[in-house]
Protein backbone atom coordinates (compact mmCIF):
# COMPACT_ATOMS: atom_id res chain seq x y z
CA UNK A 1 0.00 0.00 0.00
CA UNK A 2 1.38 3.40 -1.01
CA UNK A 3 0.96 5.87 1.86
CA UNK A 4 4.01 8.12 1.57
CA UNK A 5 1.94 11.29 1.08
CA UNK A 6 -0.13 10.59 4.19
CA UNK A 7 3.01 9.82 6.20
CA UNK A 8 4.64 13.06 5.07
CA UNK A 9 1.53 15.02 6.09
CA UNK A 10 1.73 13.37 9.51
CA UNK A 11 5.41 14.19 9.90
CA UNK A 12 4.79 17.87 9.18
CA UNK A 13 1.80 18.08 11.53
CA UNK A 14 3.80 16.48 14.33
CA UNK A 15 6.78 18.75 13.66
CA UNK A 16 4.57 21.84 13.98
CA UNK A 17 2.61 20.51 16.94
CA UNK A 18 -0.68 20.81 15.06
CA UNK A 19 -3.72 18.57 14.73
CA UNK A 20 -5.81 18.02 11.59
CA UNK A 21 -9.57 18.09 11.09
CA UNK A 22 -11.15 17.42 7.69
CA UNK A 23 -14.48 18.50 6.19
CA UNK A 24 -15.35 16.20 3.29
CA UNK A 25 -18.19 16.31 0.83
CA UNK A 26 -17.56 14.72 -2.60
CA UNK A 27 -14.80 12.46 -1.23
CA UNK A 28 -17.23 10.85 1.20
CA UNK A 29 -14.64 10.11 3.89
CA UNK A 30 -11.84 9.00 1.56
CA UNK A 31 -9.37 11.53 2.96
CA UNK A 32 -10.00 10.33 6.51
CA UNK A 33 -9.64 6.75 5.29
CA UNK A 34 -6.28 7.51 3.72
CA UNK A 35 -5.00 9.38 6.78
CA UNK A 36 -5.98 6.59 9.15
CA UNK A 37 -4.15 4.01 7.03
CA UNK A 38 -1.03 5.38 8.74
CA UNK A 39 -0.27 3.71 12.06
CA UNK A 40 -0.08 6.33 14.81
CA UNK A 41 -2.15 8.91 12.95
CA UNK A 42 -4.21 9.48 16.11
CA UNK A 43 -1.28 11.60 17.31
CA UNK A 44 -2.24 14.33 14.81
CA UNK A 45 -5.58 13.44 13.18
CA UNK A 46 -8.67 14.52 15.11
CA UNK A 47 -11.28 13.28 12.65
CA UNK A 48 -13.55 14.40 9.88
CA UNK A 49 -17.08 15.44 9.09
CA UNK A 50 -18.60 14.09 5.91
CA UNK A 51 -21.11 16.84 5.20
CA UNK A 52 -22.76 16.00 1.92
CA UNK A 53 -26.08 17.85 2.23
CA UNK A 54 -26.45 21.61 2.54
CA UNK A 55 -28.09 21.15 5.95
CA UNK A 56 -25.09 19.17 7.23
CA UNK A 57 -22.68 21.83 6.00
CA UNK A 58 -24.72 24.46 7.84
CA UNK A 59 -25.27 22.59 11.12
CA UNK A 60 -21.98 20.74 11.51
CA UNK A 61 -19.55 23.17 9.90
CA UNK A 62 -21.23 26.54 10.28
CA UNK A 63 -21.43 27.26 6.55
CA UNK A 64 -23.87 30.12 6.11
CA UNK A 65 -27.10 29.39 4.24
CA UNK A 66 -26.53 32.58 2.23
CA UNK A 67 -23.18 31.24 1.03
CA UNK A 68 -24.69 27.98 -0.14
CA UNK A 69 -27.63 29.69 -1.85
CA UNK A 70 -25.50 32.30 -3.60
CA UNK A 71 -22.44 30.23 -4.60
CA UNK A 72 -23.48 26.59 -4.20
CA UNK A 73 -21.74 23.79 -2.35
CA UNK A 74 -19.00 23.51 -4.97
CA UNK A 75 -17.43 26.93 -4.62
CA UNK A 76 -14.46 28.78 -3.23
CA UNK A 77 -16.65 30.54 -0.69
CA UNK A 78 -18.14 27.32 0.64
CA UNK A 79 -14.86 25.45 1.08
CA UNK A 80 -13.35 28.45 2.87
CA UNK A 81 -16.21 28.36 5.38
CA UNK A 82 -16.00 24.56 5.62
CA UNK A 83 -12.26 24.66 6.42
CA UNK A 84 -12.74 27.30 9.11
CA UNK A 85 -15.82 25.55 10.45
CA UNK A 86 -14.16 22.16 10.86
CA UNK A 87 -11.36 23.85 12.82
CA UNK A 88 -13.96 25.27 15.22
CA UNK A 89 -15.90 22.00 15.38
CA UNK A 90 -12.88 19.92 16.36
CA UNK A 91 -10.68 22.54 17.96
CA UNK A 92 -12.96 24.34 20.35
CA UNK A 93 -10.71 26.41 22.61
CA UNK A 94 -7.69 24.75 20.98
CA UNK A 95 -8.60 25.84 17.41
CA UNK A 96 -5.29 27.71 17.24
CA UNK A 97 -3.54 24.34 17.01
CA UNK A 98 -5.91 22.79 14.48
CA UNK A 99 -5.51 22.76 10.70
CA UNK A 100 -8.79 22.58 8.77
CA UNK A 101 -8.92 20.92 5.35
CA UNK A 102 -12.08 20.90 3.24
CA UNK A 103 -13.18 19.51 -0.10
CA UNK A 104 -16.36 19.85 -2.14
CA UNK A 105 -16.85 18.83 -5.75
CA UNK A 106 -18.87 17.17 -8.48
CA UNK A 107 -17.80 13.54 -8.73
CA UNK A 108 -20.32 12.74 -11.49
CA UNK A 109 -21.75 11.45 -13.61
CA UNK A 110 -24.61 13.83 -12.81
CA UNK A 111 -24.73 17.17 -11.03
CA UNK A 112 -22.78 19.22 -13.54
CA UNK A 113 -23.79 22.63 -14.86
CA UNK A 114 -22.28 24.63 -17.73
CA UNK A 115 -20.00 26.52 -15.33
CA UNK A 116 -19.38 23.57 -12.96
CA UNK A 117 -18.34 20.45 -14.91
CA UNK A 118 -18.09 16.89 -13.67
CA UNK A 119 -14.74 16.51 -11.94
CA UNK A 120 -14.68 20.08 -10.58
CA UNK A 121 -13.38 20.19 -7.02
CA UNK A 122 -12.68 23.04 -4.61
CA UNK A 123 -10.24 22.51 -1.74
CA UNK A 124 -9.98 24.79 1.29
CA UNK A 125 -7.19 25.01 3.83
CA UNK A 126 -7.24 26.89 7.13
CA UNK A 127 -3.88 26.92 8.91
CA UNK A 128 -3.24 28.61 12.27
CA UNK A 129 -1.90 32.13 11.79
CA UNK A 130 -2.48 32.19 8.02
CA UNK A 131 -5.25 33.38 5.75
CA UNK A 132 -7.60 30.59 4.70
CA UNK A 133 -6.98 29.61 1.08
CA UNK A 134 -8.83 27.70 -1.64
CA UNK A 135 -7.88 26.02 -4.90
CA UNK A 136 -9.84 24.66 -7.83
CA UNK A 137 -9.03 21.53 -9.85
CA UNK A 138 -10.84 19.49 -12.48
CA UNK A 139 -10.54 15.72 -12.66
CA UNK A 140 -11.22 13.86 -15.88
CA UNK A 141 -12.38 10.45 -14.71
CA UNK A 142 -15.47 8.59 -13.69
CA UNK A 143 -17.04 9.02 -10.25
CA UNK A 144 -14.54 6.87 -8.34
CA UNK A 145 -11.59 8.35 -10.20
CA UNK A 146 -12.81 11.88 -9.48
CA UNK A 147 -13.19 11.07 -5.78
CA UNK A 148 -9.66 9.66 -5.69
CA UNK A 149 -8.34 12.66 -7.65
CA UNK A 150 -10.03 15.07 -5.24
CA UNK A 151 -8.62 13.32 -2.16
CA UNK A 152 -5.13 13.29 -3.68
CA UNK A 153 -5.26 17.00 -4.58
CA UNK A 154 -6.52 17.85 -1.09
CA UNK A 155 -3.64 15.99 0.55
CA UNK A 156 -1.13 17.58 -1.82
CA UNK A 157 -2.45 21.08 -1.04
CA UNK A 158 -2.37 20.26 2.68
CA UNK A 159 1.25 19.14 2.46
CA UNK A 160 2.26 22.23 0.49
CA UNK A 161 0.53 24.43 3.06
CA UNK A 162 2.28 22.71 5.94
CA UNK A 163 5.64 23.10 4.22
CA UNK A 164 5.15 26.81 3.44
Amino acid sequence: MKIELEQEVGRWLLQKGWMLAVAESCTGGLIGHRLTNVSGSSAYYLGSVTAYAYSAKERLLGVRAETLLRYGAVSRETVLEMAEGVRRTFGGDEAGRVVGLSVSGIAGPGGATPDKPVGLVWIGLSIPGKETQAWQFVGQGDRLQNKAFSAEQALLQLLAGLQA
